[in-house]
């Protein structure tokens, strides 16, 4: 009896921990939800913390995708892989490339420009035409009026989704040194995710989490 009760025990313990340690499934249901008008975020990383607060009418369908990754914790262990010195601060590519791929599935439609990228400023990253999935952007500096007017692929502009709120100190610590280096082997990144990127770039800060505040 037992050892019955010791085996029982020991397979409800791994069934426990494979539930855990197993990847995250995408929910296309995820993609549905409507972000408030306004709510604010909070990101624990390497360096410290800091906070958005976004706002809908800035970008509608952007800042909903935006609240669709924080409340289904996508920005969970993401590196900052592009930190370009007095320009932006980037991240949004997750660990399990099936998400990445999941969410880059859902495309969101394009929207014109309506606040500035000033610094503080974040906007989604974009190669062209419904191309906002989500990596995002902290402008380091004031790029207004670079970012706004830019044409890249057919689309002008980064529309602005949010502003930091508290931390832009820590912000500005995050290691920089590799500049655009890593973004120039987004292929690497995307198919061995951070263990490649800590193998070859080990000084990279990482978002640990982020979630919802009041």
């Amino acid at each position: 009896m037992i050892i019955k009760i010791k085996n029982t025990l020991t397979l409800i313990l791994v069934s426990c921990i494979m539930i855990s340690c197993s990847p995250k499934i995408f929910k296309d249901k995820w993609t549905k939800i409507e972000a408030p008008e306004t709510f604010k975020v909070r990101f624990e990383t390497t360096k410290g913390n800091f906070e958005i607060e976004a706002h809908r009418k800035w970008s509608p369908k952007a800042v909903d995708r935006l609240y669709q990754l924080i409340t289904s914790e996508f920005y969970t262990d993401n590196a900052l892989y592009r930190v370009v010195p007095n320009f932006v601060a980037q991240f949004g590519i997750h660990n399990n490339n099936n998400l990445n791929k999941s969410w880059n599935s859902h495309e969101v439609i394009d929207e014109p420009i309506v606040e500035k990228n000033v610094i503080g400023t974040i906007a989604f990253a974009r190669g062209g035409k419904k191309t906002r999935t989500s990596e995002i952007f902290i402008n380091l500096k004031n790029n207004s009026p670079y970012l706004d007017t830019i044409y890249y692929g057919g689309v002008k502009g980064f529309p602005v989704v949010a502003k930091v709120s508290k931390g832009m100190e820590v912000i500005k610590q995050f290691y920089s040194g590799y500049s655009e280096k890593p973004a120039d082997r987004i292929d690497s990144i995307y198919k061995k995710g951070n263990t490649y990127l800590k193998n070859i770039f080990p000084k990279l800060d990482y978002i640990k989490k982020a979630y919802i505040i009041k």
